[in-house]
């Protein structure tokens, strides 16, 4: 762009427009802040936090940081995880003193498989204001490079770390016919494209979006059984956050249901449970995994 496109655009009667916005006093904003590329942030965005008493944030060096590249400088408080039902005390009496409080995350929107949830719920439940200023999220930018035709999406979020509980919560989420939409960390891509693999079918196409806006941005689409050889082929795939889409599964027939329900119910009264998971699959072609739930669920009747 040349210097003389940038001062057109700010010269463009929209720009004027952010400091014309309201912005009430004693109210909470929550505001998206970029995942990657500083510029995707918003104009309100920026003539939100330039008007903030203070700024609450996961990681107060990285949201300074970031405000100082906008050339503001702005007291922070701490607000993750650990000390949020703390400090949304603190945030209720800043706002009922009149202050206008800024929540945001590390990156995207807040309280979206990050902290900010428990604060929002504090600030309502004390009867006060909660305005919303939408921008990034990694989930919707995933779904919009997908390709994958649904009107519906199931967001995830992340995962459970242990084996044991990731691999229930597929179990409980293969069935599901709306586009699955997972966070996933880095170090843990391989076990989660394993997890899938153990109870979705394999022809079920995948996406996976890592390092979205960022300079490395990668967006993969295939089917879930070639997954696992994409992620192993190169060492860089196991680097940055990753969004991995799941396509939806395919509706059953309500005779197929009852069909493998039959099965099973009869194998339960001669095997165990495991057993009977196991020769229902091979029967009826259905997940193992998902067979396995049910048999739980048919013993515990």
């Amino acid at each position: 762009m040349t210097e003389q496109q940038t001062i057109d655009i700010a010269r463009l009667p929209v720009m004027g427009e952010a400091a014309q916005q309201s912005y009430p006093t004693a109210t909470l904003y929550v505001v998206a802040t970029p995942i990657g590329n500083v510029t995707d942030i918003t104009l309100r965005a920026l003539h939100l936090l330039a008007l903030a008493d203070v700024v609450a944030c996961e990681d107060t060096r990285k949201t300074g940081a970031l405000l100082q590249r906008f050339g503001l400088n702005k007291q922070t408080i701490a607000a993750h995880m650990h000390n949020e039902r703390e400090v949304a005390e603190k945030i209720v009496e800043r706002l009922q003193s009149g202050q206008r409080v800024a929540l945001v995350s590390d990156a995207g929107t807040p309280a979206v498989s990050d902290p900010g949830a428990r604060i929002v719920d504090a600030v309502r439940a004390a009867g006060l204001n909660v305005m919303p200023l939408p921008g990034p999220s990694a989930a919707i930018t995933a779904l919009s490079a997908s390709g994958l035709v649904n009107d519906r999406f199931h967001f995830v979020g992340f995962l459970p770390a242990k084996s044991k509980q990731r691999e229930t919560a597929l179990a409980e989420l293969a069935r599901e016919t709306s586009t699955l939409v997972i966070y996933e960390a880095p170090h843990r891509i391989v076990e989660c494209v394993e997890g899938l693999l153990a109870s979705f079918e394999p022809t079920r196409q995948v996406v996976f979006a890592r390092e979205l806006s960022k300079l490395f941005e990668e967006v993969h689409r295939c089917p879930l059984g070639e997954a696992l050889a994409w992620v192993k082929a190169d060492q860089h795939r196991e680097r940055g956050e990753f969004v991995v889409l799941v396509e939806g599964a395919t509706l059953q027939t309500d005779a197929q249901d009852a069909e493998a329900e039959r099965i099973l119910q009869i194998l339960l009264t001669e095997c165990s449970v495991k057993q009977a998971a196991n020769l229902a699959a091979q029967i009826t072609g259905r997940k193992k995994n998902a067979l396995y739930e049910r048999a739980l669920q048919i013993k515990g009747e």
